[in-house]
């Protein structure tokens, strides 16, 4: 029961941008599209489940006094991993991700899930708190890149959903509209959240 419980917050209660309002570079960032949302949710999954088994594994070896820079190292690690895997098979998305791959080390959802959750719980809660909050993630990127997508350019992962005399709303492809988006999300979620 507690694997479920820690597996299903980062689906909405604790849901990373919107919830925790955290790693918003990349949220505003890449988000200009569903799949680069989605390529970007995975790379972070990938990251976060591995570096908090990892983190939790090593939990009671790694001395206090460089607790941070141990988990900023296993996270390094992984990041470089998922910058080769995507390098070699998926190098267009690569390419529209670019800095903010490398970028994934320093992101404060993956440092905080080691700081306040890997470090103190054993493995399997870990992975399942690193896999719910990853999850949770790419949902969020995927719905507000497809959101910008549709308004911004008429398509949904690059298929047309309007008729050819659809304008776009080219300002949802700018950093204002990413802005715009995520407070029209924030502001739905807390009024449905507020109806509970």
């Amino acid at each position: 029961m507690q694997v479920v419980k820690e597996f299903t917050k980062g689906l909405w209660k604790e849901v990373p941008p919107f919830r925790l309002v955290l790693g918003l570079c990349p949220t505003l960032a890449v988000t200009t599209a569903a799949k680069n949302g989605i390529g970007m949710g995975l790379a972070t999954t990938f990251v976060l489940v591995f570096s908090n088994f990892i983190i939790s594994m090593l939990r009671n070896l790694i001395p206090s006094k460089v607790r941070i820079a141990a988990y900023i190292v296993v996270i390094a690690s992984f990041v470089v991993i998922v910058e080769l895997i995507m390098q070699a098979y998926f190098y267009p998305l690569y390419m529209v991700l670019g800095i903010f791959i490398p970028l994934i080390v320093v992101n404060c959802i993956i440092l905080g899930r080691a700081e306040a959750f890997a470090s103190k719980n054993p493995v399997v809660l870990s992975i399942a708190d690193g896999l719910g909050m990853g999850l949770g993630f790419t949902l969020s990127l995927t719905f507000l890149g497809a959101i910008r997508e549709i308004l911004g350019r008429g398509t949904v992962f690059g298929i047309p959903v309007f008729g050819g005399s659809f304008k776009p709303f080219t300002i949802m492809l700018k950093p204002p509209g990413a802005f715009l988006c995520l407070a029209l999300i924030l502001a739905t979620m807390n009024m449905i959240s507020a109806k509970r």
